[in-house]
C-alpha cells in the first residue's frame, strides 16, 4: 500500500534537484516526525547524516530527545550538534529509529543495508525500536532486492576465507571489502565485510535463513519485516510508503 504526502520543498526544483537535495528533503521530513521526549536511534550513512543534522537544529530550538547512534561516525556528528546520547544498555527500548537504505522493495518494505559498513549496529538498534523509518531518494526503490547492490555480510576476521567459501557455496560472487588504499575494511565492531553479489533475490526469507546458518557470519544486510514506513523523496516531492495491507 502507498500512502502519499506530496509537497515541493523550496530546495527541490524539478529542473535543478539532485540526489543530495532529494536525500536532504526526505531526511528533514522524517526528522519532523520525532516528538519531544523520544528515545531515537540515529542511523548511519549519507542520508542518515542529514537526519542527524536536522535533529540537531531541532534540539538547539528546544526539542528534548535521547539519541542512540549506530556508528562511531554518527556519534561524533551527534555530539558536535549537542544531541544527548545514550546506548541500548541504558535504554533497551527505543521509540523510533530513522536510517537510510541501499535498496527498498515496495509492498514488503524489505530493505537492503550495509554499504556504509554499519549493518550490525544498525540492525541491533532497529530491533530495539518500536518503529523503524527508512529514508531514501527514489533511486533506491527496486522491484527485487539485490538487483543493483551486493548483500553486505559482516564476518569475524578469524578464518574469514573459510566463511567466504561457505557464502560462495550459496550461489554468490563474494568480495572482501577493502578501503580506498587497499587495506581491509574493518567495522566498528572489529569485523570484516564480504560483499556478496547474488543478483536479484526472489526469496529473501530463504536466503536470510541460509545466511544465518553460516558459521563465522555475524550479520547480513537483509532487513526483512522490520520497517514501519519508508520516506521517499522524488522530483515531485515526498512520498511515504507503508507495508502492503497496512
Amino acid at each position: 500500500m502507498l500512502l502519499v504526502f506530496w509537497f515541493a520543498p523550496e530546495s527541490m526544483n524539478t529542473r535543478t534537484h539532485n540526489g543530495n537535495q532529494l536525500k536532504q528533503a526526505a531526511a528533514e521530513f522524517a526528522a519532523s516526525l520525532v516528538e519531544d521526549g523520544m528515545k531515537v536511534g540515529l542511523g548511519t550513512g549519507s542520508t542518515a547524516s542529514y537526519v542527524v543534522e536536522a535533529l540537531g537544529r531541532r534540539v538547539a530550538a528546544g526539542l528534548r530527545i535521547i539519541g542512540v547512534p549506530t556508528s562511531e561516525k554518527t556519534a561524533e556528528q551527534a555530539k558536535s550538534l549537542r544531541i544527548p546520547l545514550s546506548d541500548l544498555g541504558t535504554h533497551p527500548q527505543l521509540d523510533l529509529t530513522i536510517d537510510g537504505a541501499d535498496e527498498v522493495q515496495p509492498g514488503s518494505l524489505n530493505v537492503l543495508k550495509g554499504l556504509g559498513g554499519a549493518l550490525l549496529r544498525e540492525k541491533i538498534v532497529a530491533a530495539g525500536s518500536a518503529r523503524l523509518i527508512i529514508v531514501v531518494d527514489e533511486s533506491k526503490i527496486v522491484k527485487t532486492l539485490a538487483e543493483k547492490s551486493p548483500i553486505p555480510v559482516e564476518v569475524v576476521p578469524f578464518g574469514w576465507p573459510a566463511t567466504q567459501a561457505k557464502l560462495q557455496a550459496l550461489g554468490c560472487t563474494p568480495a572482501l571489502r577493502v578501503g580506498a588504499t587497499g587495506e581491509v575494511f574493518v567495522t566498528d565492531g572489529g569485523n570484516y565485510i564480504i560483499d556478496c553479489a547474488f543478483g536479484p533475490v526472489h526469496d529473501p526469507e530463504k536466503l536470510d535463513r541460509d545466511l544465518n546458518n553460516v558459521i563465522g557470519l555475524v550479520e547480513h544486510g537483509l532487513f526483512l519485516g522490520m520497517v514501519t514506513s519508508v520516506v521517499v523523496a522524488g522530483s515531485n516531492g515526498i512520498a511515504t510508503l507503508l507495508p502492503a495491507g497496512a
